[in-house]
């Protein structure tokens, strides 16, 4: 049982707990989110034993800089392979243009498949009261959605967003537009760091296309039995 719509976070130190997640998991899961964590500690080698295991990889590094920087940034990942790789939104829109034009112009150069490449629009973790001290002006939810559509103008192939923001994007941004959902949490788990969360079955019924889903199936004393708990959560959705 699989759904290439679950992706697991691997928010692991090291390549030996890869390997042993990927191990428990099986066939369960065939998408994994690689992060800050794990790649600046044990690099290449782990997207490479992902690829060895024929796992799609969600290279989640969350690139803001100038518009150049974060456009060379994300061609030098292609060496990887990824399927995936994200920007901040809040880089503003000639980044995100340039890092996209600049990745498929490489990509096609090089004969290589050009990875998706979405951006993150305001992290999960962030509730009202952190938005307030930030000082921004308006709702969550509203600056989510200008992130967005200021994505999709860009030439981005979709957002990270909370669940609570994806009916919302999925309205404005069309049916081929790719959500990707931290924040979700199955039923009678525990929140943890997230603040705009849902469970797996509410968050694609508002519009998610993917959902990353760390904690829950990593901490649990089998994985494997959390990550189909969880794949059934979602079936017929």
């Amino acid at each position: 049982m699989t759904d290439n719509r679950l992706i697991t976070a691997l928010d692991v130190p090291a390549l030996d707990d890869v390997k042993t997640l990927v191990k428990a998991l099986g066939d369960s899961v065939n998408y994994y989110k690689v992060g800050m964590e794990l790649f600046y500690r044990a690099g290449d080698p782990v997207i490479d034993y992902l690829a060895s295991q024929g796992k799609k990889v969600f290279l989640d590094l969350k690139l803001h800089d100038i518009p150049n920087t974060v456009a060379e940034g994300l061609c030098s990942l292609l060496r990887l392979r990824p399927t995936m790789l994200n920007v901040h939104a809040s880089g503003g829109y000639t980044m995100m243009a340039t890092a996209a034009d600049r990745l498929r112009e490489t990509a096609a150069k090089n004969g290589l498949t050009t990875p998706r490449l979405i951006a993150v629009t305001i992290l999960t973790s962030i509730g009202e009261e952190d938005w307030q001290q930030l000082g921004f002006a308006g709702a969550i939810q509203e600056q989510v959605l200008r992130l967005a559509t200021l994505a999709k103008k860009a030439g981005l192939d979709g957002v990270v967003a909370s669940p609570q923001e994806a009916a919302a994007i999925r309205n404005a941004c069309g049916k081929d537009f790719l959500i990707v959902t931290p924040g979700i949490r199955p039923a009678g788990a525990a929140v943890n760091d997230q603040s705009r969360i849902a469970t797996p079955a509410a968050a694609l019924r508002s519009g998610a296309s993917y959902l990353v889903v760390g904690r829950p199936i990593r901490a649990a004393l089998d994985p494997r039995s959390a990550a189909i708990a969880i794949l059934r959560e979602m079936e017929g959705v």
